[in-house]
């Protein structure tokens, strides 16, 4: 019998951007700028959120919660990424693989479940605005953020013990810059139905199960909007909700199209371009359009730099 090579693998080598070697000084360029006016600009939503009691509101925490959290995400994959692309071997040990897998979902998951709570807050707002400020107190909004974190970081650890428990021999060639879920797979020597089975319904409760819960919110929303007799008060009631609406149909518009497809139709050169989306770009986007969108933020950073650069004595 032919011997099997049962080398056990110890580091995976990314070769997402090996076909744009000529390329990786450029997109280090560009990829640091985008880093850093993601940072910038999440910095400045935090900090203006912070800073302004007339944004100490539920809609606005969820907001600052959504910005740090998309802060830590980029952190934990980019800066990894920035510096492969100066390097010629792009590597990361076995652990650290685990723990970017880890992190990223637990951001990730995060990231969607908060989604479903702005939602429901936005929900709240117009479908019960007498009762707003009760049904959406503190506490409830906390409790909304623990138990989006809560959720996240059981599914990470579910997935990633599941991905990392089997064995890996042989190849370590990981065709992407990151440790993502099914480029991982695909080195794995074998994996059994059960837990391909457990790795999808996880995925389906963080990205569907958020997704119909929005939906539903939405439904209600159009519904209570569509009785106001003005056309202007229909159309500031709904501009209150275009910014989320936009940003969950790319975060679950990339998300859906990478994690909830049969695993036949994987292709890392597709998914390299998708996850370069929702990394670099989307982070960028998201606080843009959430500031830009929004009078009520304009105004209140106006004034926190006006606090700012002239102090009152």
């Amino acid at each position: 019998m032919e011997q099997v090579n049962e080398t056990v693998v110890r580091e995976f080598v990314f070769i997402g951007f090996s076909s744009l070697a000529r390329l990786q000084q450029l997109l280090f360029a560009v990829f640091l700028l985008l880093y850093l006016i993601t940072l910038g600009t999440n910095a400045i939503i935090i900090s203006t959120i912070v800073l302004d009691r007339a944004l100490h509101t539920p809609m606005y925490f969820f907001l600052a919660v959504l910005s740090c959290s998309e802060t830590c995400y980029t952190f934990v994959i980019v800066p990894k990424m920035l510096f492969d692309l100066l390097v010629q071997k792009k590597t990361i040990s076995f652990l650290g693989c685990a723990i970017q897998m880890f992190s990223f979902l637990f951001l990730g998951c995060s990231h969607s479940l908060l989604l479903a709570a702005m939602g429901y807050d936005r929900f709240v707002a117009i479908c019960n605005p007498l009762h707003y400020m009760v049904l959406m107190g503190h506490r409830i909004c906390i409790g909304l953020v623990a138990a989006a974190c809560a959720c996240g970081f059981t599914v990470s650890l579910v997935i990633t013990s599941l991905i990392f428990h089997l064995p890996f021999h042989s190849s370590n060639q990981l065709h992407h810059f990151f440790c993502d879920i099914s480029p991982v797979l695909k080195l794995a020597s074998h994996h059994s139905r059960i837990s391909q089975l457990v790795i999808f319904m996880l995925g389906v409760f963080v990205l569907v199960i958020p997704l119909l819960l929005i939906l539903v919110s939405y439904i209600r929303i159009i519904s209570a909007i569509l009785k106001i007799p003005s056309s202007v008060g229909r159309y500031k009631t709904f501009s209150t909700c275009a910014s989320h609406l936009i940003v969950v149909t790319v975060h679950y518009g990339c998300a859906s199209f990478i994690y909830l497809r049969p695993k036949s139709n994987y292709s890392s050169s597709q998914d390299t371009l998708i996850s370069v989306s929702y990394t670099i770009l989307t982070p960028l986007f998201n606080p843009m359009i959430y500031s830009l969108r929004n009078k009520e933020f304009k105004s209140a950073f106006r004034r926190t730099m006006g606090q700012t650069l002239y102090p009152v004595n």
